[in-house]
């Protein structure tokens, strides 16, 4: 995700000289053809987070496009106050790059796991959140924030995601891709977990069960109508997601299902990391599996919320 992510930004900073990229003092062995190809448009602000968002809301007020980039919370949590009131306040082209969501800095500890940053930012006004499920999706998202004017959060993985979409898709900015159809269970998959879901949709296919399979790599604005359609139209809902249970799409999709006026609901279950730190330390597949994240687990919990769906039709 990230090598799609600086190959898609370093195409468009060619056509566009008011693309900047401001980074915390990081990324080095994959920013430099960045910076060497276009030295004016690219700042290292040191390990300042707060600082770099400020200037960058400032450089976004003189009419720049500026690219915050830093590793998972550090250009969220901790500038967070500089987002909200210079960045979303002013409706300023701040993009903020997150790279390394949920887990993928595992073997750091708590301090570098990004596991509430969709909840906050999504609680922003004004701010436009996506997380991409595959490097396609990357590439459009990226495309997506430099066309949209004010403040964006990219969330994206760390390296060797692999590709679900094989063919082109239909990326839109609030609206959610049908990534496979199915008549029995829905997952709604956002960022990384996306190659996850699509396993797991393969096993449930071997138990003879349908899955439709919904990409939410926006959260902000959210696709309402794909999730209304999908409880409609199918007997139960999963979301899936690399962060806490709380706040992030599940929460996002809990809000509109739950004001429904629909008579006919069907069970709803979040998964995703349970509301505590994470204080282990290991590989992001490790702790993925300490929390329930694994093919595995999802199906286990996909079979389950069938059973739930047939026992209320009874």
């Amino acid at each position: 995700m990230r090598t799609a992510f600086l190959k898609t930004i370093e195409e468009l900073a060619g056509d566009d000289s008011s693309i900047n990229l401001v980074v915390g003092d990081l990324g080095f062995t994959v920013i430099e053809p960045f910076r060497e190809k276009y030295p004016n448009q690219f700042l290292n602000a040191g390990v300042a987070e707060q600082n770099m968002a400020g200037l960058a809301c400032g450089m976004a007020l003189e009419g720049k496009k500026v690219f915050i980039y830093s590793i998972a919370n550090f250009p969220t949590l901790r500038c967070i106050e500089q987002i909200r009131n210079d960045g979303c306040y002013h409706e300023a082209n701040l993009k903020i790059v997150s790279v390394g969501g949920g887990f993928s800095y595992g073997a750091l500890g708590s301090s570098h796991h990004a596991t509430e940053d969709l909840a906050v930012l999504r609680s922003l006004p004004n701010m436009v959140v996506l997380a991409p499920g595959d490097p396609v999706e990357v590439e459009h998202a990226t495309r997506a924030t430099v066309e949209h004017n004010g403040p964006c959060y990219l969330r994206l993985g760390k390296a060797g995601e692999p590709i679900v979409h094989e063919g082109k898709i239909d990326f839109q900015l609030g609206k959610a891709l049908k990534v496979r159809d199915g008549e029995d269970l829905t997952i709604a998959s956002t960022g990384s977990m996306l190659y996850t879901s699509s396993l797991v949709c393969d096993e449930l296919e071997k138990l003879g069960i349908s899955t439709r399979l919904l990409s939410y790599h926006t959260l902000k604005p959210l696709d309402g109508n794909a999730i209304l359609n999908a409880a409609r139209e199918t007997r139960a809902i999963l979301s899936v997601e690399e962060h806490s249970v709380i706040g992030g799409l599940g929460g996002a999709l809990a809000e509109v299902l739950a004001q429904d006026p629909s008579p006919n609901k069907v069970p709803f279950k979040i998964i995703g990391i349970p509301d505590r730190f994470t204080r282990d330390v290991g590989s992001q597949d490790y702790l993925k599996k300490i929390n329930g994240l694994t093919v595995e687990d999802i199906t286990t919990q996909a079979q389950e919320i069938l059973q739930v769906a047939g026992a209320m039709r009874a």
